[in-house]
């Protein structure tokens, strides 16, 4: 059978990689080799680099404090109308950036559902600042973890956890000693793709905290800006962040997915 494969899939598959990778290799070769050291060391691209390692960093343990135990609600509770629960959670999977970035500025603005009373009680403000890159990169990034974690919970063996429960176990205990440990690839794929997500976001970035360089320019606002005013810079800031991302994939396929 594989030796005969028809050529009217077989043209159009081949049209398809092409239409996927031959950007990818134009961005390698419009890339600018020779200066490549000097604008990726500068100043401007030094500090969006930074800025965008801390938040998608930030974010990323937001959503694992916030995701996992959502992620155990998805798949172990017994709750009314879970799967309205699970498509809710996922929603910002498939909704444009810029729309979550509005959502988020209407409910934790200045004068939002919650932001309002955060900046009369407390003096918070958080759109426009270094918190909001972080709240707007959680939001988007949270879904890719929840599920890759309850899947991970689906697939688990319960008859563990039911032998630590007759053991005397809590449900605490059985969680930190025999869930979470067998389903650690899983919490550590989405981890990873959580924090890739956030380091890549941008639409709800500039929706809800601006582009304020040095506070919360990263980079892929960098790289919007960078057009206009110095080509080299955007490109060096492609590159980094293609990079990132075909690490993340290769290192996701060959151990933890696989796993």
């Amino acid at each position: 059978m594989r030796s005969r494969l028809p050529v009217v899939l077989v043209l159009p598959a081949v049209a398809g990689l092409a239409f996927l990778l031959v950007p990818l290799a134009g961005l390698l070769v419009e890339t600018p080799w020779a200066t490549l050291p000097s604008q990726l060391f500068s100043a401007e691209v030094g500090q969006a680099l930074q800025l965008s390692l801390i938040c998608a960093s930030l974010a990323t343990i937001v959503c694992l404090v916030l995701g996992v135990p959502l992620a155990w609600l998805l798949a172990r509770s017994d709750l009314p109308g879970r799967g309205l629960l699970r498509a809710l959670v996922t929603v910002p999977l498939v909704l444009p950036p810029v729309v979550g970035g509005v959502a988020l500025l209407l409910v934790l603005g200045r004068r939002g559902l919650v932001g309002q009373y955060l900046d009369q009680w407390f003096g918070v403000s958080l759109p426009f600042t270094t918190t909001g890159v972080v709240l707007a990169e959680a939001f988007v990034a949270m879904p890719f973890l929840v599920i890759s974690v309850e899947g991970a919970l689906r697939a688990a063996d319960p008859r563990y956890e039911e032998a630590a429960a007759t053991l005397g176990a809590s449900r605490w205990l059985t969680f930190r000693r025999v869930t979470l440990p067998g389903i650690m690839p899983g919490v550590v794929a989405g981890t990873v793709l959580c924090w890739a997500r956030a380091l890549g976001e941008f639409g709800a970035t500039i929706t809800f905290a601006g582009n304020f360089p040095g506070r919360t320019t990263t980079m892929p606002l960098a790289v919007y800006l960078a057009l206009e005013t110095d080509p080299d810079a955007a490109i060096v800031l492609s590159i980094v962040l293609l990079l990132v991302s075909v690490a993340v994939l290769a290192g996701l396929r060959d151990k933890w997915i696989r796993a």
